[in-house]
């Protein structure tokens, strides 16, 4: 069985685990069978969405799902997070640009906000 299995192909978590037929993924809750190219995902859905399922759009405002580290700081959960910008080139995994009051500029997943 290929190692790049268990990585996630939604938000490249190397936690994903195997359910039967299906891999699993406990950090953005995706689910994949092992036969599935990491790019066939349907074009017809929403390609952006949020850590509860619901679509993302440029300038949306979000907020933070869960504490996240920023260098020696922490964004706290809840944490609102106005005009998103969403990348079409994900960095590193982040498929969100942002900017965040006290923080500056950064990037974040889907998987760690909710639209508010």
């Amino acid at each position: 069985m290929s190692a790049e299995k268990n990585i996630c192909p939604k938000c490249n978590s190397p936690y994903a685990y195997s359910d039967g037929l299906l891999w699993i993924c406990p950090e953005c809750t995706h689910e994949w069978t092992p036969d599935q190219a990491p790019d066939t995902q349907s074009e017809d859905g929403p390609r952006f969405l949020d850590a509860n399922g619901t679509p993302l759009q440029d300038g949306d405002t979000v907020t933070t799902v869960k504490d996240l580290k920023a260098g020696k700081d922490t964004i706290k959960l809840g944490t609102k997070v106005k005009n998103i910008k969403l990348l079409d080139d994900p960095v590193n995994g982040h498929d969100i640009s942002c900017k965040i009051a006290g923080f500056g500029a950064m990037y974040l997943k889907c998987s760690v906000v909710k639209k508010a």
